[in-house]
């Protein structure tokens, strides 16, 4: 499923497209594609003659605010979804569910091989978190000014859970997804099994640093692509090759050597370096990593 830096790539490469140009039209192949309104015609209808003003990411959302305050456009790509800027005449690929219009001959594709994706238009003078309504239970963006160590903190004491079931859920940090929480335990040199209620503050602290700095980097990389992930031009990320850990089970740490271990934690891989990470967190075997 693309995470933050996917999406933050995809949001910059849109921004950089499809902005103040007409959408003149659309087309649907899938229906229930669009969560929001019911009706395929009324979502047609609502998008033609709109521009686009701005794109905002929020977690893993895409947020478009239509020009001329006429609401917004929103879409998750879930698990294989991709946006696609492209000339009209590039043959459809067999997965394609919506498609926007534009001037000279171009378009916005949604592609979509697992058929989780969902886009939504929300009407003007509504507020979105009603019609999309995972926003509203969305935590703070890692990039927030609120996401200091004490915010982090909060969300973790008292928890008996482990650490990297904690950091995939939404309600705790926004965005964050298996890739990156365990890029951001073996810079912080945390187990994934660490329980959140056996965590101190000397331990959050470079947690939460290493989840920025991982996401500030793979943004730089465009993003990770081990599957179906492309940005809006259709290009590959390249953040897989630099990869501390994720997808490496087996192979070397980059850092001391130790093979790579893999194992399941509720029901997602957990990937980390047996030598580099321990329960208590805070070593100094790989501190030149910040």
């Amino acid at each position: 499923m693309p995470e933050l830096p996917e999406v933050e790539t995809v949001r910059r490469g849109l921004n950089q497209l499809t902005l103040n140009q007409e959408i003149t039209g659309g087309d649907v192949l899938l229906d229930r594609t669009i969560a929001y309104p019911f009706s395929v015609g009324e979502f047609v209808d609502g998008i033609e003659e709109n521009a686009i003003a701005t794109w905002h990411r929020r977690g893993k959302y895409l947020l478009a605010e239509l020009s001329s305050s006429s609401g917004w456009l929103g879409v998750h790509l879930r698990m294989t979804g991709q946006l696609l800027w492209l000339h009209r005449d590039e043959p459809l690929h067999k997965h394609t569910r919506v498609r926007l219009f534009f001037g000279d001959q171009q378009e916005l594709r949604f592609v979509d091989q697992r058929t989780f994706g969902k886009i939504w238009l929300v009407p003007p003078s509504v507020a979105v978190e009603s019609i999309i309504t995972g926003l509203a239970k969305l935590a703070v963006d890692p990039f927030s000014p609120e996401f200091t160590v004490e915010y982090l903190a909060s969300k973790l004491q008292n928890r008996r859970r482990p650490i990297k079931t904690a950091l995939l859920d939404q309600s705790v940090v926004a965005g964050l997804g298996n890739i990156y929480a365990d890029e951001a335990l073996f810079k912080s040199g945390i187990l994934p099994e660490t329980l959140c209620i056996d965590l101190q503050l000397k331990q959050i602290k470079p947690l939460r640093t290493a989840i920025i700095q991982v996401l500030e980097t793979s943004i730089e990389a465009g993003g990770t692509t081990f599957s179906n992930f492309l940005n809006v031009k259709g290009t590959n990320g390249n953040y897989g090759g630099v990869a501390w850990v994720y997808n490496r089970a087996g192979e070397p740490c980059r850092v001391c050597g130790t093979s790579i271990q893999r194992i399941r934690l509720a029901g997602r891989s957990s990937h980390f370096c047996s030598q580099c990470q321990t329960l208590g967190g805070v070593r100094s075997s790989n501190s030149e990593l910040f």
